[in-house]
C-alpha cells in the first residue's frame, strides 16, 4: 500500500492551518485555546494512524482534554500501547506535522516520516479515542476522525471519559489474550474491577465516613456515579461541583488545581464541611487528586500529593514487611522539586527516594526501576507501578503464617485497585480510603505523620516561557543568565528557605515554588521572586501585580 495522498489532500484541505501560532507537543501534548486546534487535531489523527502502523497494528490512544485548564482551552495527547505517554522521540514528529503550513508541506512531512521509519502501510491502524466535557471537544473529535479516515484507520470512539480510563482501555486492548492481560477493555470492566478490589481490601473494616468529592464540574462526576453504583454501602460519596450542563463551570473555583494553588477550600465546599470531615478534589479530566479537611480551629488543611505518597508508600512498605517479603520486593518513591521538603526528610528515613524533573513521563520511568514504585507529584497526580519481577514473587511466594498470608492477599489486591498506566484520581481516591481504613486514621492523624513546611506556589505571566531553562531536576535555573543568583541571594535570608522557578509545560507562564519555616516567609520569598521574574523579563510596570515585591 502506498501513502493515500489523494485522501490526505482532500481531508487536509478541510482542516487548514489558519493560525500563525507555533504549536508544540509538550508534557501534556498540545494544549491551548480550543478554537486554534482544528488543524492540529486532524494531523494528530493521521499521526496516530501512522504510529499504529509503525507498531504493526497495536492500538494507539488519543485523549482530547485540557485537564485543569479553563473551559475555553482544549488539547490532545497520544497514548502508546501499554497505556503510557507517547514515546518521547515521536513528540517532535507531532510538532513537525502540526506546524506544516500547507497541505503539500503536510503530505511531504508525512511521507518523510513513513520513509524514515520504513513503515509498512499495509499494516492495519487502530486508534481508540475519547474526550472530556468541553464543548469544543465535539468538533475537535470530528477533525481527529477525518485524520483517521484519511489513513484508513479503524477508530473506536469511547465518547466522554476520564483521561485515566482512556489510558486503561488502551492497555487492556493491547494486552488482551496475552499473559500480561490487564483487564476487560470496557469502561464497565474498569469500574467493576477497581470497585471489587476496593471492597475486598476493606472487607471486615468499618465503612469509611462519607467523603465529600469536588468533581470540578467535569467528567470525573460521570465516573464517580458509576463507581457509586458498584461500591454500594462500602463507601458513601457526597458529590459537589457536579454541574455538567454549564460549560463555563469546568474548573471554575473548583478542582484539584484550584485547591492546591490557592490553598483553600472551593467556595461551594467551605460551608458544608464539618470539623475533621475528609474532602477531596478531582481535576477537569480526573487524573489529579487532592485531599483536605477542616481542623478543630475551623482552618483549611491540605493533604496534597506528598501526603498521599507518604501514606501509600508507608502502607505498601508495611504490607511487604508483614508478608515476609522484605528483601524480595523493594519499594521506592519518586518525587519532583515541588515535593515539600518536610515530606522528603520524612520519607528518606523509610525508603529510597529519587527526585526527577516535573512531568509524568519522568516520574513513571523512574518508578519502574523499583519492585513497587510510588510516585505522586505535589499537585496530586500519581500512581503506583508493580514490576514484572514483583508479580512473579507475589504469584510464587508461599507464606509461612496466617498473618503473612493476609498481607500477601492485600498485596495481590493492590494492582487490581490501582490504575498503573497513569495518575487516576478515582482509583487513587479509593486507594487512599482503603489505607485510611486499614490504618484507622482520621484526616488529622494522616496529616500528622509529618508537618509540612509552609509553602507558596505562584504563576507569573511572561512574554516567552521558553527562555527559562533549568537543571538539577528543575531545581536550578540556568537561563536567563544571572537570575538564579538573584533568587539565591533572596532565599538564603530565610530559615529553611527553598525556592525554584520553572516554565510551565502547558501555559505561557513561569511557576514559582517557595517554602520556609513559616507562611509569611514562604509568601515573601515567592512574591519577591515573582517580582524579579516580572521585572527581568520586561513586564509592564503599570500592569505589575500589586502583591509582587
Amino acid at each position: 500500500m502506498s501513502l493515500p495522498v489523494e485522501a490526505l489532500a482532500r481531508y487536509s484541505d478541510l482542516h487548514p492551518k489558519l493560525s500563525y501560532e507555533k504549536f508544540h507537543y509538550g508534557t501534556a501534548g498540545f494544549r491551548m485555546a480550543g478554537s486554534l486546534l482544528d488543524s492540529v487535531m486532524f494531523r494528530v489523527g493521521v499521526l496516530a494512524a501512522i504510529r499504529s502502523k509503525r507498531l504493526e497494528g497495536k492500538t494507539i490512544g488519543v485523549m482530547v482534554t485540557a485537564s485543569h485548564n479553563p473551559p475555553v482551552d482544549n488539547g490532545v495527547k497520544l497514548v502508546d500501547p501499554r497505556g503510557e505517554m507517547l514515546e518521547a522521540s515521536w513528540e517532535r514528529h507531532a510538532t513537525v506535522l502540526a506546524n506544516t503550513t500547507s497541505t503539500d508541506e503536510f503530505i511531504d512531512a508525512v511521507d518523510k516520516l513513513v520513509k524514515t521509519y520504513k513503515i509498512n502501510l499495509d499494516h492495519p491502524a487502530n486508534v481508540l479515542y475519547a474526550r472530556d466535557t468541553r464543548p469544543s471537544g465535539v468538533e475537535l473529535v470530528a477533525a481527529l476522525e477525518d485524520g483517521l479516515k484519511a489513513m484508513g484507520a479503524n477508530g473506536r470512539n469511547e465518547g466522554v471519559q476520564t483521561t485515566p480510563i482512556l489510558h486503561y482501555l488502551v492497555r487492556c486492548v493491547n494486552t488482551k489474550g496475552t499473559p500480561e492481560a490487564y483487564g476487560e477493555d470496557t469502561v464497565e470492566g474498569y469500574i467493576k474491577s477497581t470497585a471489587d478490589a476496593f471492597k475486598k481490601l476493606i472487607a471486615g473494616k468499618p465503612a469509611p465516613p462519607p467523603l465529600v468529592v469536588d468533581c470540578a464540574n467535569g467528567v470525573g462526576y460521570v465516573a464517580l456515579k458509576q463507581f457509586a453504583e458498584y461500591l454500594g454501602p462500602a463507601i458513601t460519596f457526597i458529590p459537589m461541583n457536579n454541574d455538567l450542563e454549564n460549560a463555563a463551570a469546568l474548573n471554575s473555583d473548583a478542582g484539584a488545581d484550584y485547591v492546591k494553588t490557592n490553598q483553600k477550600f472551593p467556595p461551594s465546599i467551605a460551608p458544608v464541611l464539618a470539623p475533621g470531615q475528609r474532602a477531596c478534589s478531582l481535576d477537569g479530566d480526573a487524573d489529579r487528586l487532592i485531599y483536605y479537611y477542616l481542623n478543630s480551629r475551623k482552618q483549611f488543611r491540605l493533604l496534597d500529593g506528598d501526603k498521599i505518597a507518604a501514606l501509600v508508600a508507608g502502607f505498601i512498605t508495611d504490607l511487604v514487611k508483614g508478608a515476609g517479603l522484605e528483601g524480595q520486593i523493594d519499594v521506592g518513591l519518586v518525587q519532583t522539586a515541588y515535593a515539600n521538603g518536610a515530606s522528603t526528610k520524612y520519607l528518606e528515613k523509610r525508603l529510597p527516594v529519587a527526585c526527577v524533573p516535573t512531568g509524568v513521563k519522568h516520574l513513571h520511568r523512574a518508578a519502574l526501576r523499583y519492585g513497587v514504585g510510588v510516585y505522586f507529584e505535589a499537585n496530586g497526580h500519581g500512581t503506583v507501578v508493580f514490576s514484572p519481577a514483583t508479580y512473579e514473587v507475589l504469584a510464587s511466594y508461599q507464606p509461612s503464617t496466617p498473618t503473612q498470608a493476609t498481607y500477601l492477599e492485600y498485596l495481590n489486591l493492590l494492582p487490581k485497585l490501582i490504575n498503573q498506566t497513569i495518575g487516576d484520581a478515582l482509583s487513587d481516591m479509593l486507594l487512599v480510603e482503603a489505607v485510611l481504613a486499614h490504618k484507622h486514621y482520621t484526616a488529622l492523624e494522616w496529616d500528622s505523620i509529618y508537618i509540612d513546611l509552609p509553602n507558596r506556589l505562584l504563576k507569573v505571566v511572561v512574554p516567552n516561557r521558553n527562555i527559562f531553562q533549568t537543571e538539577d531536576a528543575e531545581r536550578r535555573l540556568v537561563h536567563p543568565e544571572g537570575m538564579q543568583k538573584l533568587i539565591d541571594d533572596h532565599v538564603k535570608k530565610f530559615e529553611s528557605g527553598r525556592a525554584f522557578v520553572r516554565p510551565s509545560g502547558t501555559e505561557n507562564v513561569v511557576r514559582v515554588y517557595a517554602e520556609a519555616s513559616d507562611q509569611g516567609q514562604a509568601d515573601q520569598i515567592a512574591l519577591k521572586i515573582a517580582g524579579i521574574i516580572y521585572d527581568e523579563t520586561g513586564g509592564d510596570p503599570f500592569e505589575r501585580p500589586g502583591e509582587f515585591l
